[in-house]
């Protein structure tokens, strides 16, 4: 049985990331299998040199919303993922 979107709140999950490359992609694939039908997932990096970048463009069609750059730090990252959001339940998780 399979749920519909509609009947379900809409999750929004912040994934705050800086030069997480060797993490990263597990946190992304941890995300989008658990299946969840009305999920929003928001990946907020700070502007990575180590790769994550193109970790996150191989997945971004199960990402919402993406950004690379500069921010003010983790909590930074939190706020603009957040304002972002649309859900009724917002989460984050670290990528590491």
């Amino acid at each position: 049985m399979t749920v519909a979107a509609a009947t379900v709140p809409k999750i929004s999950i912040v994934t705050p990331s800086f030069n997480q490359g060797s993490f990263l992609e597990e946190t992304i694939r941890s995300v989008i299998s658990q299946g969840y039908p009305n999920l929003e997932y928001i990946v907020m990096d700070g502007g990575s040199t180590d790769g994550s970048v193109d970790i996150i463009r191989r997945y971004r069609e199960h990402i919402a919303f993406w950004k690379s750059g500069p921010d003010a730090g983790q909590s930074d990252a939190l706020r603009q993922g957040f304002q972002r959001a649309t859900g009724e339940i917002l989460a984050w998780l670290n990528s590491d």
